[in-house]
């Protein structure tokens, strides 16, 4: 299978969902990671016009941890809308990407960019289909599965499928420490240890399913997009 993943941000796919991803990978599936905005925001210290160059780079040596391709679509943090550029920007994504299954936000996530991100990618996702709506690219025959990765913390999320990541929980942390301006602000601004914070979620998700170590997903509950087997790594 070809899998899209699409965060708001540089570091949210490695959080919330990365040891899916390198799960998916080790099965022999095609995996892109996207942020869709540039992090260009997420630091006090990095020169402003510098932090979006920065964050793109540790975005792509967390991919290659995994071994998944990385994509930026360089929208500016905090300034992602459901226009009709933006709209056109993510129908090219998924037209290139050609997925069978997409990975998003949960539609009510702490946060606005996560949550323009998910309206744009289930909507996107369905014009991507339709001959009719013109861009550079063909249209992609499929308005694929989509399932939405856990919140930040698990605050107001109940898991409806679990993945066992306890062979790539590794692989998870390793791609989150690639994010070095990240680990830094987060410390500072937030004052969290974000690679203590995924162990934690892990364990916590793990202990709701039997598991040693997981993450929690839920499916998309819409006509056209309820798989009839499970697509997520068993």
């Amino acid at each position: 299978m070809r899998i899209l993943a699409v965060g708001a941000h540089p570091d949210d796919l490695e959080i919330l969902c990365a040891g899916t991803l390198a799960r998916y990978v080790a099965q022999g599936h095609h995996v892109t990671m996207v942020h869709a905005c540039r992090g260009d925001k997420g630091h006090g210290e990095i020169l402003h016009h510098e932090v979006g160059m920065v964050r793109d780079h540790e975005a792509k040596s967390a991919a290659a941890v995994i071994g998944a391709e990385a994509m930026c679509l360089d929208f500016l943090d905090g300034e992602i809308y459901a226009t009709e550029e933006a709209m056109i920007r993510f129908v090219e994504m998924i037209r290139i990407t050609k997925p069978d299954l997409i990975i998003t936000h949960h539609p009510d996530d702490y946060h606005g960019d996560h949550n323009a991100v998910t309206k744009l990618t289930l909507d996107a996702s369905f014009l991507a289909t339709l001959p009719y709506y013109v861009t550079a690219q063909p249209p992609h025959p499929l308005a694929p599965p989509i399932y939405f990765m856990d919140t930040l913390a698990g605050i107001d999320f109940t898991p409806t499928e679990y993945v066992d990541i306890g062979e790539t929980l590794e692989l998870k942390k390793q791609a989150m420490a690639q994010h070095v301006s990240q680990i830094t602000w987060l410390k500072e601004h937030h004052a969290t240890d974000i690679l203590d914070f995924i162990e934690t979620m892990a364990r916590f998700r793990g202990l709701q399913c039997g598991a040693r170590y997981a993450e929690g997903f839920q499916s998309a509950r819409a006509w056209g997009r309820i798989p009839v087997k499970r697509l997520l790594p068993e």
